[in-house]
């Protein structure tokens, strides 16, 4: 079927009423399988998901190789390839609502696997890649993203609907990080064996599995909302809608300094790993597996709730996450650091889970695609902002002041965000 001439509304399908084994499980840890769909869509996403870690891992290696160890270089390429993201999301957001997304997606993944992840393979397998060329290349995959992820995000309530949302959105961030168990493990070893290239190029094929499910999904069985006809100020609709929303304000505040300073703990595991303790790439592909660990437990229990978090919930969560990283940067050993991640996978993931649910459970469906592309924005967009920094902390005060300081940033600033937004109401309660 061509995906073009799928129908904007949903057609009932006796099938989907009959019980069955997943259906009698209400209220169980994988409702949103019952949607044939949403099961297409997971299974494309985890082999995608695994390629996308063993690329995250293999390029923060190849910059460190190209520097000569410079953890500001792989600062800078963090931050390239996150600054579209702060500066094109809400475009995406927008381009989402008005247009079908699975064609969204069948672009910009085509555009992720050939642009960036092809091309910053091929020039590491032939031995011509210079950091220049990786920081260009980083921009480029950014701009892929910026327009895949609100699509992406919004999708999900299409493919899932909205009774499994919340579940739909736990299984997507235990897939997600069980890939992320497979993905740097296997992206060490690649690298130790046959170099940092091969590992990039094995994500530009995986996103051939998407992309596939994306072909093969059934569009009458599809949870779809009428994509919003081309209007004036449509990107101003969207955030005049968050500045009237307390709630999704608050943990949009919130995610921002978590994004920021920090979830560039990922950028900090390579310097620690080949700075601070001496060990190898493959040493620090395990290191990966052990975040992932803790993700996935702290994803499956995610995918049990079945309410929308509260915003005091996030709260708490978001400052845990603070205090965890914290006590991550003072591991006195490779041993200790290792032990300690997957208790900050399993904070993080909470965190991450409860943010998302609140705010797609909380908008209105035909504002999902804008609203979602602005919490994409402040989770992910401040990356340019805080990994530069952290990267120069890294360099200049050694790789643990990293975790140290940006688990010290995220604590003060979700602080400051609740104070902040505490004092606004008052004074519009007035």
């Amino acid at each position: 079927m061509s995906i073009g001439t799928e129908p904007t509304t949903t057609r009932a399908d006796p099938a989907r009423a009959a019980p069955s084994a997943i259906q009698s499980r209400r209220g169980g840890m994988f409702t949103a399988l019952v949607e044939r769909n949403y099961r297409t869509y997971l299974a494309g996403s985890f082999v995608s998901n695994v390629g996308t870690w063993m690329q995250r891992v293999a390029q923060d290696w190849l910059v460190l190789e190209l520097s000569g160890g410079s953890a500001l270089a792989v600062g800078i390429t963090t931050g390239l390839q996150f600054l579209p993201m702060l500066l094109l999301s809400p475009y995406g957001g927008v381009i989402a609502d008005r247009f079908n997304k699975r064609q969204i997606l069948t672009v910009t993944q085509s555009w992720l696997a050939l642009s960036a992840a092809g091309a910053l393979g091929v020039l590491a397998v032939t031995g011509v890649a210079t950091t220049e060329q990786v920081y260009l290349i980083a921009f480029a995959f950014g701009l892929g993203t910026a327009f895949d992820n609100p699509a992406r995000q919004s999708f999900v309530s299409e493919v899932a609907g909205s009774d499994h949302l919340p579940n739909a959105i736990g299984l997507n961030s235990a897939t997600f990080h069980a890939a992320r168990i497979v993905g740097p493990a296997l992206a060490g070893l690649v690298i130790a064996q046959v170099g940092s290239g091969w590992a990039i190029l094995s994500n530009a094929l995986s996103y051939l599995a998407f992309i596939v499910a994306l072909l093969i999904m059934d569009g009458r069985l599809l949870h779809t909302v009428p994509p919003r006809p081309r209007a004036k100020r449509q990107l101003r609709e969207g955030l005049a809608y968050v500045r009237g929303r307390p709630d999704i304000l608050l943990v949009l505040c919130v995610m921002f300094f978590v994004g920021t300073f920090g979830l560039n703990f990922q950028m900090t595991t390579a310097l620690m790993a080949q700075q601070e303790f001496h060990r190898s790439a493959a040493a620090y592909g395990i290191l990966g597996t052990f975040v992932a660990v803790g993700s996935l437990a702290g994803a499956l229990i995610a995918a049990r709730r079945r309410t929308r978090p509260r915003g005091r919930f996030v709260v708490g969560m978001a400052l845990t996450f603070g205090l965890v990283e914290i006590v991550t940067g003072l591991a006195p050993s490779y041993l200790t650091y290792a032990a300690i991640l997957p208790v900050m996978g399993f904070v993080t993931l909470l965190t991450l889970t409860a943010a998302n649910a609140s705010v797609q459970l909380g908008v209105d469906p035909w504002l999902r695609g804008r609203v979602m592309a602005l919490y994409i924005m402040v989770l992910m967009g401040g990356t340019p902002i805080g990994a530069p920094i952290l990267g120069w902390l890294g360099e200049t005060m050694g790789p643990r002041w990293t975790l140290i300081g940006g688990g010290a940033a995220t604590v003060v600033g979700v602080l400051a965000s609740v104070l902040v937004l505490e004092l606004r109401s008052r004074r519009s309660a007035i």
